[in-house]
């Protein structure tokens, strides 16, 4: 539960309060404590945490007191310092906000900051142990002297919907098949209100998308196609995110190594991301227009599945041959854009956990972007600013030709292992075509593989505050 107050006793509080501590520091009560706390050289460094439990003069069970030592602030001190909080917080705390001001002097961005960010660094995915570890329930009250109570839903919004887009990712395999992931879409958008349809295997054989239907020709599962519509605006303008939904990727035939396997099935981490976008601008019932386009499946080998060599026919009509099965997020994604240009997307921003390449080019913290529109790029790279989630731009153009070099085909679908990022991207962009496009690859950023700064190991949900972001 998150509120905030606009008063605050410290003699008769029965809660733990957190209190950060700079230079300036003064609070009439703890002065004197925090006073010797210096003479002692405790609480000298930015991030160092004393604990004090009063023994008479407050009722307050205990303080915890944070070190703001620094000359200068950015974004990532901000979630530092929540992120301490998160990992310290107990049940009935209060979060005197307003000492934490030489943070950043708006209010309402820090509540916003800290209330995610203390979410975030909580979250918890462990459904399937036998021996639980609970999740941390806590009450924050926060301390402020304005009115901050839409900055602390929009927090909880923010890390809300990025824990749900987590939950999808963390799913097993045999709990998140492309059947499940379409029910979970149907539900969000029941209770989101808005509109929905959900493709069967039929259906989209008459949409013709041959290329997504031949990556499910492995699968005993039935492809889905997932399309919502979040409508808030008198704008003719639709922003059509796409994610990339191979619920597992097994490379097809040709075979990932074993070491190669584990994670995959986390393949559908930008359809987890476009959900989470597309709860989040709902819930903040932003004035715009957005849809939602997913084409799920699995990657998996049976006597049907495709081999390299196949041609497939896309639903825009244009051929591919295939010289790598295992390239198969590209052959889902190509039909998928094309479907939002022909249900009038007038700009598209897709979301996949695309390549390798990209983990190489730009490691496990940066997403890659590829456009064919500079100014809907710069929207998302001031929006990833705001968020903390960096991306970085990465070459396209020049590697289009090569994508075209094929003896029978119009396309093909894998012209090599250097470039490969670009390569990928070239590919979705042909078929994006004149209408302004973003391609983000979160193959290094969807996952990790440690505890971080925002949250335990496993999926992180990248991408979902950012895509909202862009709205507000």
């Amino acid at each position: 539960m998150y509120s905030y107050i606009n008063s605050i006793d410290l003699k008769t509080e029965k809660k733990t309060i957190i209190i950060g501590v700079d230079e300036n520091f003064q609070l009439e009560e703890l002065n004197k404590i925090v006073g010797n706390l210096k003479k002692r050289k405790s609480l000298t460094k930015f991030g160092e945490i004393v604990k004090f439990y009063p023994l008479d003069e407050f009722n307050t069970d205990k303080f915890i007191l944070i070190g703001l030592n620094k000359k200068e602030y950015n974004l990532r001190d901000i979630q530092k310092i929540a992120s301490k909080i998160g990992s310290n917080i107990d049940s009935d705390t209060i979060i005197h906000l307003d000492s934490f001001s030489c943070l950043n002097d708006d209010m309402n961005l820090l509540g916003e900051k800290f209330v995610e960010t203390i979410e975030l660094v909580n979250y918890k995915f462990n459904d399937y142990k036998s021996n639980k570890k609970n999740r941390k329930n806590f009450d924050i009250y926060v301390y402020s002297k304005e009115d901050i109570s839409k900055s602390i839903d929009w927090g909880f919004i923010n890390a809300d919907s990025t824990n749900h887009a987590r939950n999808l990712v963390n799913e097993p395999r045999n709990k998140m098949t492309p059947s499940t992931l379409a029910k979970y879409a149907r539900n969000l958008a029941k209770e989101l209100n808005i509109k929905y349809k959900i493709y069967n295997k039929s259906e989209i054989e008459s949409l013709r998308m041959g290329a997504f239907l031949a990556v499910n020709q492995g699968s005993k599962e039935e492809a889905k196609l997932i399309h919502l519509q979040y409508r808030n605006s008198d704008k003719k303008e639709i922003t059509t995110l796409v994610g990339k939904g191979l619920t597992y990727d097994s490379g097809g035939y040709s075979l990932k190594p074993k070491n190669g396997m584990a994670g995959m099935k986390g393949d559908m981490g930008g359809a987890a991301s476009v959900l989470g976008a597309i709860e989040n601008i709902s819930r903040k019932k932003l004035k715009v227009n957005v849809d939602v386009v997913i084409a799920t499946t699995e990657n998996l080998i049976n006597s049907d599945a495709i081999v390299p060599d196949d041609i497939v026919t896309t639903m825009s009509g244009k051929t591919i041959e295939i010289l790598n099965t295992d390239a198969e997020g590209r052959l889902t994604l190509v039909d998928a854009v094309t479907f939002a240009r022909k249900n009038n997307a007038t700009q598209i921003i897709d979301v996949a956990t695309l390549t390798g390449g990209v983990v190489t080019a730009l490691g496990t913290e940066i997403t890659g972007a590829f456009t064919n529109n500079k100014e809907l790029l710069e929207k998302v790279k001031k929006a990833s600013v705001k968020t903390g989630e960096e991306i970085w731009e990465l070459p396209i153009d020049q590697f289009r030709e090569r994508c075209k070099k094929s003896d029978v085909a119009d396309y093909n679908n894998s012209p090599g292992r250097d470039g490969h990022a670009s390569f990928g991207a070239a590919l979705i962009g042909e078929f994006a075509e004149d209408t302004p496009w973003v391609h983000l690859d979160i193959a290094g950023t969807s996952g990790k593989r440690s505890k971080y700064l925002l949250g335990p190991e496993g999926a992180t949900g990248v991408m979902v505050r950012t895509l909202a972001k862009i709205f507000e």
